[in-house]
């Protein structure tokens, strides 16, 4: 008969043999176990919720599991990218943008770090800020602007708010241009709209949705686009970098992002996979094509690059240019 020590020491042993073999069997287990939820950080309705949609759906069959999208809008993103910064679910993904940057540098108590909290899956989205003053303005050109802002210093530039890209955007122009603007920031493109219209408001770079029916109308004119190519649905309207302006290259974008280290590797590669495969489809270039913006393939390792670099832009114009929020 065994003594007790030695009943003691089978019965540890088959508890660790036990844990082990749960723990290989947890690790075996495909990837996504359940529901996988996207968190948008903005309200329903807008360019990251409907791209987040439309991905959830082509999603779901290849995942095997349903894909919800969750709107956790407030605090210019903050408070949306925080909660995927520390969901642990292991089914949790960011639609996130240029914002989650910005709110970062700006603030470096905003709950989260870009850098450290997330794991890259892929681009999804961009588009461009197009510079545009009122149809009445006697800017005609690029070259025009920069020489009445020198004849009138604080001009006023509209944005979307403070802190947003449209703000850091003009920051650069006025640092790139030398001269000097005042700032004027609306809660969102819909309240600086009529203003620009009305002529209040001298310039400002407003994302390319808001305002192509505007200057198609010509309510207002446009005079440069910061995209790296002409947009198609301004014929004739010159790039910044083509004017000489190559730091002005900006783009509006969203990405998709896992909280780091909480899907496993094969998990990450499914997604890339189907991402790349999504953004292919006729689906998302029709669905995209309507909001005016285009898919923006680039692999995990090149997204995890570019959100790099485009961080250290972002903080470079806000410490050079003293910008504060709050």
């Amino acid at each position: 008969m065994m003594n007790s020590s030695a009943l003691s020491r089978r019965a540890v042993l088959a508890g660790l043999a036990a844990a082990a073999f749960a723990g290989r069997a947890a690790a075996a287990a495909p990837w996504p176990s359940r529901s996988v939820r996207i968190i948008v950080p903005f309200a329903p309705g807008g360019g990251a919720d409907s791209s987040a949609r439309v991905l959830a759906d082509l999603f779901a069959p290849g995942l095997g599991q349903g894909v919800i999208v969750e709107n956790k809008p407030g605090a210019g993103s903050v408070i949306g990218v925080t909660a995927a910064a520390q969901a642990r679910d292991g089914h949790t993904l960011l639609m996130a943008s240029n914002s989650m940057l910005i709110n970062a540098s700006l603030n470096p108590q905003a709950g989260y770090d870009p850098a450290r909290d997330f794991d890259a899956i892929g681009m999804v989205s961009a588009q461009p800020l197009v510079l545009v003053v009122p149809a009445g303005s006697e800017a005609k050109s690029l070259k025009d602007l920069i020489a009445l802002a020198k004849r009138k210093p604080g001009m006023a530039a509209g944005n979307s708010g403070n802190g947003s890209l449209a703000h850091l955007t003009s920051e650069i122009f006025a640092g790139q241009a030398g001269v000097q603007i005042t700032p004027v920031a609306y809660k969102g493109e819909s309240a600086l709209l009529p203003e620009m219209i009305s002529g209040l408001v001298d310039f400002g770079f407003l994302n390319l949705p808001s305002v192509a029916p505007h200057i198609q109308s010509g309510r207002l004119r446009a005079l440069a686009v910061s995209s790296p190519q002409p947009a198609a649905e301004l014929p004739g309207v010159p790039t910044l970098r083509s004017l000489g302006y190559p730091a002005l290259e900006v783009q509006g974008w969203a990405a998709l992002l896992a909280p780091r280290d909480t899907i496993p590797a094969d998990g990450l590669a499914k997604l890339e996979t189907l991402l790349g495969q999504a953004l292919a489809s006729d689906t998302v270039k029709s669905r995209f094509a309507a909001q005016n913006v285009a898919p923006f393939v680039m692999s995990r390792q090149a997204t995890a690059r570019f959100l790099q670099d485009e961080t250290a832009r972002y903080a470079a114009v806000i410490r050079e240019r003293g910008i504060k929020v709050g």
